[in-house]
């Protein structure tokens, strides 16, 4: 048990997960709060709107925003509590005020799981499981955990560290597979920097793809490795009387090795298919997603993406075999799409973090029975992607967007922290942050398209050397780039391994991979956040991104058509859900294919308000 793990912890992290679950439920229409005349006197708590219909909240600030709630769970338990509305019908939940005092996560799931939830038995046991994980890692960020101040001091690798994880989904860190002690070593919050062994696959059974100017594996490795370390590897082949030109080389994850590679892949191991070879020495550390790494020995050497056979924030966390091949390629395409057009090369300049080598292995058996579920057909590779360091400018310094969003234990905000460093009007600091983002995005949607997934840790912010957003950085091209279903002139000429393997959408809803991963799953946390801290009213933040949508609008009006296609502006949009996948849609089960978010019903869109 980790130090400082006492009932008092505990029992304050489980209150701020408990606030979570009900706010995150309650805006998926999962369960449905009422006002609560009876705690104090609110004369407009008994007309409080449905929440798919609520407005903008108008401009308020501080406690007086929260108001009475209660949520009847069973007869015996009913929870109260004071909690704020926001954009999207968001909940924002004060876990000091939630009642009864010994309220907690696993309390709720018992008496809720039933009735209120309607949960299988095999989904609210393995929701109990993830829980319990995600609340230990929670206990864990607590004790080790840094002021704003100084959080914002960090670097870029360190500071992933001591994020909170996923906003939106309430179990996420659950990493169903670790056992304790695997999430003390491999956890991104448990700050270890680890040595990654390599291994050697022969020719045929893995295959290799990069970028032209990593066409041949050599150069890769030449670069990832060194002359030293190469040489040491290719005498391990032939020490063995095995020809070190019929095999490619990747690192793999010391648990990925042992949980999987050595029982799945025994067969490849006696016929010397596959063979073990030492460290490269170089230290990496685990970023937010668990299974990419850093390199902190050499921050001039790729980020390396490994597949992880844990179930973790819906998904196992393998690397598909096809996306994997084709990364090089789509990284090629659109680099291609950013080289071309001036106002994302000049004007942007806008930072793809390209995934430009990977290397894919293919299992004897499972990856010829494509009724297998799918983490079985994820289990061996790597992905090569380029650094970030290398792509600063002097005094320019990095931060996921997920960080902005962090508070600390007094609650406050790395955000508040930055534009306090600036030295801007917090209004002049939020024009400068929609500034960096946005731009890049839209024109990738109206020009091409094409959208990534800028969620919170996808998409990076750059700062100057005052910490005023400057521009954006995106990463992870293999998963998350969607393009539109509709014909257009400028998709025309993408390559065929592109179009195989990128999903395609109607305009209509590649609009939602904006509004998802961006304005619901981070300014809906960031708008109440920067009212409470900065002063500046959430009508009046959403009033500045839907004016930075029509400054875009108005720079580029031959686009107007598309403006329309992929119209961001509409009264209301669809309602993804994410917790209703875990809960309803997809449980715990086992697929064929990897599971995509669920939508129930439609929400109020802010930026149509403003």
């Amino acid at each position: 048990m980790p130090p400082g793990m006492d009932r008092d912890t505990w029992r304050r992290a489980g209150r701020r997960l408990l606030a979570k679950m009900i706010g995150e439920f309650a805006y998926e229409g999962i369960i449905r709060p009422l006002p609560d005349p009876d705690s104090e006197t609110d004369p407009d708590s008994e007309t409080e709107p449905d929440p798919e219909a609520a407005p903008v909240p108008e401009p308020r600030s501080g406690r007086a925003a929260y108001r009475p709630y209660r949520l009847r769970v069973a007869d015996d338990l009913t929870l109260r509590f004071r909690a704020r509305r926001g954009a999207y019908g968001h909940w924002n939940i004060d876990p000091a005020s939630l009642t009864p005092a010994d309220a907690d996560p696993f309390g709720f799931v018992l008496r809720a799981h039933d009735a209120l939830l309607g949960l299988t038995g095999d989904t609210t046991g393995h929701l109990i499981r993830e829980l319990s994980a995600t609340l230990l890692a929670d206990v864990r960020l607590s004790e080790r955990e840094l002021p704003a101040a100084r959080l914002a001091d960090l670097g870029y690798a360190e500071l992933e560290g001591h994020q909170k994880g996923h906003p939106w989904l309430v179990a996420n860190k659950g990493r169903l597979g670790f056992s304790a002690s695997d999430a003390v070593r491999w956890a991104p919050e448990a700050r270890r920097a680890q040595r990654l062994p390599w291994i050697a696959v022969r020719n045929g059974l893995a295959a290799y793809r990069g970028v032209p100017t990593l066409a041949e594996p050599y150069r890769l490795y030449e670069r990832e490795l060194g002359p030293e370390t190469l040489r040491e590897f290719r005498h391990a082949l032939r020490s063995r009387g095995l020809p070190a030109e019929d095999y490619l080389l990747l690192p793999v994850h010391p648990w990925q090795w042992d949980e999987t590679i050595a029982p799945l892949f025994a067969d490849c191991l006696a016929k010397g298919d596959i063979v073990p070879l030492g460290t490269d020495g170089d230290l990496r550390l685990p970023q937010q997603s668990v299974r990419t790494f850093l390199n902190t020995s050499r921050p001039e050497r790729h980020t390396v993406k490994l597949p992880l056979s844990i179930l973790n924030t819906l998904v196992w966390r393998g690397l598909p075999t096809e996306r994997t091949l084709a990364a090089p390629a789509v990284t090629r395409w659109i680099h291609a799409l950013r080289d071309g057009d001036a106002f994302l090369r000049e004007e942007c300049r806008v930072v793809l973090l390209g995934e430009v080598a990977s290397v894919t292995v293919r299992h004897p058996l499972y990856d010829r029975l494509p009724q297998v579920p799918y983490q079985y057909r994820e289990l061996l590779g790597c992905i090569w992607r380029e650094p970030l360091a290398g792509q600063l400018d002097s005094g320019e310094r990095a931060r996921t967007l997920a960080s902005l969003i962090h508070t600390d234990a007094r609650e406050r905000s790395v955000t508040a922290e930055l534009v306090e460093r600036s030295g801007l009007p917090p209004r002049v600091w939020l024009r400068r942050l929609f500034a960096a983002l946005l731009p890049p995005l839209l024109h990738f949607l109206y020009r091409y398209g094409t959208v990534f997934s800028p969620h919170g840790e996808n998409a990076v912010v750059i700062f100057d050397e005052d910490d005023v957003p400057v521009r954006l950085a995106v990463k992870d091209f293999v998963d998350d780039v969607n393009v539109s279903t509709e014909p257009l002139p400028e998709l025309e000429d993408m390559p065929q391994e592109v179009r195989e393997v990128l999903l395609r959408e109607p305009p209509h809803f590649l609009t939602q991979f904006i509004h998802s991963g961006l304005f619901v799953g981070v300014f809906r946390y960031l708008a109440p956040l920067y009212e409470e801290q900065l002063g500046v009213p959430e009508r009046e933040f959403w009033a500045l991104l839907r004016a930075e949508t029509e400054r875009h609008h108005a720079r580029f009006p031959e686009l107007k058509e598309r403006f329309a296609a992929f119209d961001l502006l509409t009264p209301r949009i669809a309602r993804l859900c994410l917790n209703r996948n875990r809960l309803h849609r997809d449980g715990y089960r086992d697929r064929s294919e990897r599971p995509h978010a669920a939508v129930h019903g439609t929400v109020a869109n802010p930026l149509h308000q403003a």
